[in-house]
């Protein structure tokens, strides 16, 4: 599922997107979207981030077959309810990094408004987890 329609800014650290919420989106009902999916907003906006960090590597040393395991840290919701056709607004911000663990803060904006401020715990998989030990 891909809920994010533009990418606004990208680099080493940080992205910035935008989604318009649709009625066929997880989590809706008649009267919008769960601020629950803005989850999902922040976990995918990271993903540009890390994509981006993995084109920024030479081809032989991309890893981008590998996942990530995302946990929510935290998360802190100002809107009970994302009316139809809002435009959201996405940060992420790497806050920390040690190895193949990161932990990102995220904020979900409608125009100026801040709707969610979200904590995520990030884990990609070690490369070793991927190669047969017999080799």
């Amino acid at each position: 599922m891909r809920l994010i329609d533009t990418i606004l800014e990208v680099d080493q650290a940080h992205a910035v997107t935008e989604a318009t919420v649709a009625a066929q989106w997880p989590l809706t009902t008649a009267q919008g979207a769960s601020p629950l999916v803005l989850i999902e907003l922040a976990a995918q906006t990271a993903g540009v981030c890390f994509g981006w960090q993995e084109l920024q590597k030479p081809v032989d040393l991309r890893d981008a077959a590998r996942g990530w395991l995302v946990g929510v840290k935290k998360a802190l919701f100002h809107i009970d309810r994302i009316s139809f056709p809002s435009c959201i607004v996405t940060r992420t911000q790497t806050f920390l990094q040690v190895e193949q663990y990161k932990e990102i803060v995220a904020t979900a904006s409608l125009g100026e408004r801040t709707i969610a401020e979200i904590h995520l715990q990030v884990l990609q998989a070690d490369q070793s987890a991927f190669h047969d030990p017999a080799d």
